[in-house]
């Protein structure tokens, strides 16, 4: 559409311009009446004609309008009315960037029009009609060259700033990815370090060779799981071409998550209504911080007793996880931060702290609808 119109637009022009040419002929002619009036019609038709391939061809067309002056005043032995042909000849050469081929035509018309001038004035007399030939096209010439120069410092600024935007955005990516990556490991070897180093104190504490055995069984399932997800985790550095990663945890695994982290002193329920298919960034982000959350119920809460609920909103689905614990939560480390920064990443949101009547909660509510989570991660 725009080619179309930048057609018709050229069309126009060269009909305006050739329109004017043609009745300036006639007008300072005083009709058609001799052989060389009649013979100045072509050139002027000629001349208009070729402007309409100016922008491809700017060059031969300003010498093509030069040389139709030129005849014009051979002649008819005066200017005409066809400097406006030229004028528009000499004003695509500038601003195609021939700048010296448009001082040297420039040059060339101011001396072709005195020539034509000449025939009707005195040898004494001042050609004035010649000096304003002369300023206009020196307007004309300096008008665009100034205006291209205008044109390309602005598109060069664009550039410049179009590639800061790209390269600032590429910054921020490789950020978010670095975070998304932290997240995921502090999540991953927090969780499972955290329940092995529970099981080991408890076998210490506990010389029991019942005990110990649990303990250690518990030990090698948690390692293993952890050099899994460590594994997988991973994967999304490696380069393109290498082996697929596994599929990354979430609801559907909340209850092998549940039963790593169950032991007889602590004792967990798990309260799941049904709910829709989540789009994965945000199962994922339902298991990690179920995950984080009895982490630190497991580490700091002296709890006995803890329940995780996960139920739909409206739009969201909300995750909670509650305790009894009688520990005092101190400064928010860096486990629930990555928690409250994985809820906003999928425009949503995490409270967690003291409850009253005592033990600690957390609680995020993210959002599943359409284009809000569905690719982020």
């Amino acid at each position: 559409m725009s080619g179309w119109r930048s057609r018709t637009a050229n069309a126009a022009l060269v009909l305006a311009v050739g329109l004017v040419a043609l009745v300036g002929l006639v007008v300072q002619s005083g009709g058609l009446d001799t052989a060389a009036e009649w013979a100045a019609l072509p050139v002027v038709l000629l001349s208009s004609g070729a402007l309409y391939v100016r922008r491809r061809h700017p060059v031969p067309v300003g010498v093509v309008a030069l040389a139709a002056v030129g005849a014009y005043g051979a002649l008819l032995h005066r200017p005409g009315p066809i400097m406006v042909v030229f004028v528009v000849a000499l004003y695509t050469v500038v601003d195609e960037g021939y700048l010296a081929v448009a001082i040297g035509l420039g040059l060339a018309s101011v001396i072709a029009f005195a020539v034509a001038d000449s025939y009707n004035r005195s040898p004494n007399s001042m050609n004035g009609a010649t000096l304003l030939h002369a300023g206009w096209l020196v307007a004309v010439i300096v008008g665009v060259t100034r205006n291209r120069r205008a044109y390309l410092a602005e598109a060069q600024a664009r550039a410049v700033v179009a590639e800061q935007r790209m390269e600032e955005e590429a910054r921020r990516r490789a950020t978010e990815e670095r975070l998304r990556i932290a997240r995921e490991l502090h999540d991953v070897l927090g969780h499972h370090l955290s329940l092995i180093n529970v099981q080991a104190s408890a076998a210490l504490h506990r010389p029991d060779p019942v005990r110990s055995e649990q303990a250690l069984t518990a030990i090698k399932q948690t390692s293993k799981e952890t050099l899994h997800e460590l594994r997988a985790t991973l994967g999304v550095l490696r380069s393109v071409g290498a082996g697929a990663v596994g599929p990354a945890p979430g609801l559907s695994r909340l209850g092998d998550l549940v039963r790593t982290v169950d032991r007889p002193e602590l004792e967990i329920r798990t309260e799941l209504a049904e709910t829709r298919s989540l789009p994965p960034a945000v199962d994922l982000a339902v298991y990690r911080i179920v995950q984080e959350a009895l982490t630190n119920v497991t580490r700091h809460a002296g709890a006995t007793a803890a329940v995780v609920r996960v139920r739909p909103d409206h739009d969201d689905v909300v995750v909670e996880v509650e305790d009894d614990g009688t520990s005092q939560p101190g400064t928010p480390g860096s486990g629930i931060v990555g928690m409250r920064e994985r809820a906003r990443a999928l425009g949503g949101s995490l409270t967690a702290g003291a409850q009253p009547d005592g033990g600690f909660r957390v609680c995020a509510r993210l959002p599943v609808r359409p284009g809000l989570a569905g690719e982020q991660s």
